[in-house]
């Protein structure tokens, strides 16, 4: 091929346009100042910009970690359009994890506390903002994800966390789609620590009770020890197994771990609510919360419920919802032991709903159950396994039924 230039269509050659008279009347030396500060003036730009976009970045990238600074700052400019994955169909599905948190040995990685908010922005003069909280039980027995082996939902979450950090909440969105007939398009986890930093964050909750409470056995309870809080061995010495169901059906142990007691024991041993009104502390939110022994998981669940409701109800009066930089600062402090699959700028558009959606009513606040009415069943003689829960008629159309009849 010969060689080839740059033309008009007409096949005439392109030539550069003659420099200006204030560009040709600047002297030699002058003009090559003007050049030099004005590269040292965007280079310094580009410095600035670049820490502020680093800072603004840098606490979702510790609680986001496959969160793409690029797309977050491309995605957060004014008139970029770009909503959230469900913000069209007018659905946007959220899975809510409590766990004890990773470090913590024998299950720290375990889904204490699963629940899916379920939330419809306001669409037109006409519509109204609603959201719906479902929790589901920990001990539903279900098929681990990309495997053949079967396990309580609880694990779900550790078995996706050891293909590395993230995998988990997309595992826990792969099987709640499945267990909801619904798309879930993110996943947030918060640790015991981090749940009560943020309610000692807002000045503590307020919970109303009609007659007292206690839990005098949970928190005496052995637990898998670690060097840092359950340190006194049982004795004889107890211990807690794992197992796993295969494709064949058949139990396999997979760990077993030996128990301790707490040295300082969790909740003072005995956790007692007054009847009335009380104002929870990180601390004691968590122990309400946590608390089942004397109870089910279920009536723990409702209790949990009430709790997050108490939060929300309480930082929406001091602003903290409503203002993004007083969100921000919970969220920092929050650091480490808050992990989510959102980037920055989802994070952003979720605050900006939330605020745009300001008499937003929780509509559904369920806890699916085993009770008469329910939708799961516990199953008799399940061997190793123990106790487990499935759904009723074995299949899972009528929890589909339950998420497709959500207002």
């Amino acid at each position: 091929m010969g060689s080839s230039s740059f033309g008009t269509s007409s096949g005439s050659s392109f030539s550069r346009p003659a420099p200006s008279a204030s560009a040709k009347s600047l002297p030699k030396g002058k003009k090559r100042r003007w050049v030099k500060w004005t590269l040292w003036s965007v280079a310094a730009l580009c410095v600035v910009g670049g820490v502020v976009l680093w800072k603004a970045n840098s606490l979702v990238s510790r609680i986001a970690p496959n969160g793409n600074i690029f797309s977050n700052i491309v995605n957060s400019l004014p008139g970029v359009e770009k909503k959230l994955a469900g913000e069209d169909a007018g659905r946007i599905n959220i899975v809510l994890l409590g766990m004890r948190g990773k470090g913590v040995e024998g299950g720290g990685l375990l889904a204490d506390t699963i629940m899916v908010l379920s939330f419809h922005p306001k669409n037109g003069e006409n519509d109204a903002a609603r959201a719906s909280l479902v929790s589901l039980p920990r001990d539903l027995y279900v098929t681990v994800p990309g495997t053949s082996d079967k396990q309580k939902i609880n694990a779900v979450h550790a078995y996706g966390e050891e293909k590395g950090d993230g995998q988990g909440l997309k595992a826990m969105e792969t099987i709640l789609s499945e267990v909801t007939g619904q798309p879930i398009q993110y996943a947030i986890s918060v640790n015991f620590k981090g749940f009560e930093e943020a309610v000692d964050a807002i000045g503590g909750v307020s919970v109303t009770l009609a007659e007292p409470f206690t839990e005098p056995m949970q928190f005496r309870e052995p637990h898998v020890c670690d060097p840092a809080v359950f340190t006194v061995p049982t004795s004889p010495q107890q211990y807690e197994n794992k197992y796993v169901t295969t494709g064949s059906g058949r139990r396999r142990l997979v760990a077993s771990y030996p128990l301790c007691y707490n040295k300082d024991v969790e909740c003072g041993g005995v956790f007692n609510l007054p009847a009335g009104t009380s104002v929870l502390s990180g601390e004691q939110a968590l122990c309400y919360s946590r608390a089942r022994v004397t109870s089910n998981d279920f009536e723990r669940a409702k209790r949990q419920h009430a709790v997050m409701q108490a939060f929300q109800q309480k930082a929406l009066s001091l602003g903290t919802l409503s203002d993004f930089s007083k969100m921000n600062a919970l969220l920092n402090s929050l650091g480490d032991n808050v992990q989510t699959d959102m980037e920055a700028w989802e994070l952003k558009r979720l605050f900006d709903l939330y605020t745009e959606n300001k008499d937003i009513k929780l509509a559904e606040d369920t806890v699916i159950d085993n009770s008469e009415n329910g939708l799961l069943y516990a199953p008799q003689n399940t061997g190793a396994a123990g106790y487990i829960l499935l759904p009723k008629g074995d299949n899972y159309d009528k929890i589909h039924a339950l998420f497709s009849s959500l207002p």
